[in-house]
């Protein structure tokens, strides 16, 4: 009998803190977590999706060391970072947090403790690395070499980044400590703890073993671990950033990051169930066996979400649920090569949203998301999906309907009559996707759940072909053309519930642009039935939802980033190069002229007094307007908290609309107002400029609108 489901609890592998993540993290957990989690709520479900940066761990320290910043002020710059990117990217958890809380500290030493009086934590002495001139212990990330079974040459002390085994430090041939880049280590002994893992094997062999339906990915991990023998798993570090271990003669060592790890998916839950005034609230989540848990994760994060923390929450036997599906994801590929915060190789996720919109980013990285096998992001594939699925398609449907609508019928949606059988398909064609795609997306099947509602949005625009409703107005048949206008507005409505999850914010803006008052994430795509009615005002003047990509601009990220794919682009363009090298010359000349002008500072001083004078203050962007004439000017209204204030911006070319809203920026108050094309500018917003260059001036952290800057 199916397990009956009350509620749904969501994780996503959670990113480390030391760096800002690449695409291939942001399509292996981050994003489906966040587009199944839309797509429940949509239908009413009761969801609570959780994730937050892993904050110990060698990886933060390496990356602090590397900063010249204290461990913990590192850790909380990187946090927030990564907070506001996924923020822009629109992922939306119910909490993102972190593991480095209060929260994570109690819950990880209660579990441990359960575990050790469940006789499942046993003491042994074991090898470890320590440089010999730097005079200190090498654990995990501190150490690099070449990985035993596959040769792999900047294998980490922990984990092979090419053929994701699991190491320790003392494996890695000719390893390194990667503070001083020397290789005069040597091996030490030392005690440490371990998790018992061959003594919940049969437990967590029944579990795996109940889950036939798991994708390939996890299983086949997943069963090599259990055809090998669980052995037992180190959970001790001679670090001193992390969690501290609250067992005699272990006090001065902290756990193994990947053993706090997954718990803070349960402490990140006790922090959201205190804010919502009811602490106990978490509970629910993770031990009512109504509720149905799934992990998101990479390939190379199978081990510890299908063997270690279940085998933690089994042995601590405290009444914790097991997920019931863990999605497995294999590689995001970059060009033919594989992504690496570490080497720095592929587009990582402020990068690319300062590119485009986080919608195309979105779309495209889960059209190729690796679910069965690596897949390969391509620049040249990029711009093709961007302009033929979004622009060509989804894009010229709505802003054709949307604006023959507005020329024929002053912006009513007209009435429908006498639907013909053409009508009456594509109705039901749109319900018919809902209800297929619904099936395929609780099977957790992203790409055939895409591919089913672009092909809808292709019927879509044949239908519109089809009936040629300028042509009705043309020949006085008003009445047929109303009735294919209506049709393809209630098709435009079902296209952006469809596709809410997946590009959430281009599914509102066509929602903005019916001037639908409803809630589109309260949508459910099995009730395509719902109707615009007529004589509803839709905009009078949309903008085109999507902007196309140039060949140029593609050719130019390539040559930048690195990536093969548009060699051939250049054999069949030739001219692009020469374009090319143009603009970089220019762009060469631009950057000296910078230094020649900017880089000798004012020798000119004020008094303190003077300053004191500017009136600074933090204010959030709630609205935000394009000059009509002014390719570079946006009209901002900022929130300053005690009032909101209109200022002018020449920051249109570097920043998109939707990038804005909802930013705080610091403004200057007190200057004196200005018209600028018309529009009266009541302030000046601060940024720093290195032309082509524009970048705003933000708070590291949220603070109330008003908050002077001092």
């Amino acid at each position: 009998m199916a397990k009956k489901i009350k509620r749904y609890l969501i994780t996503s592998a959670l990113p480390y803190v030391n760096t800002v993540k690449h695409l291939g993290n942001l399509v292996s957990s981050l994003l489906p977590a966040d587009i199944y989690a839309r797509y429940l709520r949509q239908r009413g479900e009761e969801v609570l999706a959780v994730c937050g940066t892993d904050d110990h761990g060698t990886p933060a320290e390496v990356s602090a060391l590397e900063a010249g910043m204290p461990v913990e002020e590192f850790v909380e710059q990187m946090y927030m970072k990564q907070k506001e990117i996924y923020e822009q990217f629109g992922l939306s958890y119910d909490l993102f947090s972190r593991t480095h809380t209060k929260e994570n500290f109690e819950m990880t030493q209660h579990l441990f403790l359960k575990l050790y009086e469940n006789g499942f934590i046993k003491e042994k002495e074991i090898q470890t690395l320590y440089c010999k001139n730097c005079k200190r212990n090498l654990p995990d990330r501190f150490v690099i070499g070449t990985c035993p079974y596959c040769k792999y040459e900047h294998a980490r002390g922990d984990q092979c980044e090419n053929c994701s085994k699991v190491l320790d430090g003392v494996d890695l041939i000719n390893p390194k400590c990667i503070i001083c880049g020397k290789n005069d280590t040597e091996i030490k002994t030392s005690k440490h703890l371990f998790l018992d893992l061959g003594g919940l094997e049969e437990e967590i062999k029944a579990w795996l073993n109940s889950h036939k339906d798991w994708p390939k990915t996890t299983l086949s991990i997943a069963n090599s671990w259990i055809k090998e023998g669980l052995k037992p798993r180190c959970i001790s570090r001679d670090l001193k950033w992390g969690i501290p271990i609250p067992l005699d003669g272990y006090r001065d060592k902290v756990f193994y990051v990947w053993f706090d790890a997954p718990i803070g998916y349960i402490s990140i839950s006790m922090e959201w169930a205190k804010q919502q005034g009811n602490p106990d609230l978490w509970k629910k989540f993770w031990k009512d066996p109504e509720t149905y848990v799934v992990n998101f994760i990479g390939k190379d994060n199978v081990p510890f979400h299908a063997i270690t923390f279940p085998a933690t929450l089994a042995g601590a036997d405290d009444g914790f649920n097991l997920a019931n599906y863990i999605k497995a994801f294999q590689w995001l590929n970059y060009e033919k090569q594989k992504f690496s915060s570490s080497q720095k190789i592929g587009i990582f996720t402020d990068t690319a949203l300062q590119l485009y919109p986080a919608d195309y980013w979105r779309y495209y990285i889960m059209k190729i998301a690796p679910e069965r096998h690596d897949t390969d992001f391509l620049w040249t594939e990029f711009r093709d999906s961007i302009n033929t699925d979004l622009a060509d398609v989804l894009g010229n449907f709505v802003h054709r309907t949307l604006t023959f609508t507005n020329r024929y019928f002053s912006s009513d949606v007209p009435p429908a009559k006498n639907l013909d059988k053409e009508d009456k398909a594509i109705l039901a064609k749109m319900e018919e996707t809902g209800k297929k795609a619904s099936k395929e997306l609780q099977k957790l099947e992203f790409q055939r759940t895409l591919l089913l509602l672009l092909d809808f949005a292709r019927e879509c625009n044949r239908y519109f072909q089809l009936k040629k409703p300028w042509e009705d107005w043309k020949n006085k048949k008003h009445e047929r053309a109303a009735t294919t206008l209506n049709t393809c507005l209630q098709c435009c409505r079902g296209l952006a519930v469809l596709f809410a999850p997946f590009i959430p914010f281009s599914a509102e803006k066509i929602f903005t642009y019916l001037n639908l008052s409803e809630k589109l994430g309260k949508q459910s795509w099995e009730a395509l039935d719902k109707r615009i009615p007529e004589g509803h005002k839709i905009c009078k003047n949309p903008e085109p939802i999507f902007r196309k990509i140039e060949l140029e601009e593609i050719v130019e990220l390539a040559l930048e980033w690195g990536g093969d794919s548009v060699k051939e682009v250049l054999k069949q363009n030739p001219h692009l190069q020469d374009k090319l090298a143009k603009k970089k010359e220019q762009t060469k000349k631009e950057k000296t002229t910078i230094k020649k002008s900017e880089g000798i500072m004012t020798t000119e001083q004020i008094s303190f007094k003077d300053f004191q004078k500017l009136d600074l203050r933090v204010g959030t962007i709630v609205e935000v307007e394009a000059i009509k004439g002014a390719n570079k000017l946006l009209k901002l209204i900022v929130d300053i908290g005690t009032e909101k204030r209109q200022i002018v911006a020449g920051i249109a070319k570097r920043y998109e609309k939707d990038e804005l809203l909802g930013k705080q920026i610091v403004i200057v108050c007190n200057l004196e107002p200005a018209t600028i094309r018309g529009v009266q500018s009541n302030g000046m917003l601060l940024a720093a400029d290195a032309a082509p260059e524009i970048s705003i001036l933000v708070p590291l952290r949220k603070v109330p609108n008003g908050s002077k800057v001092r």
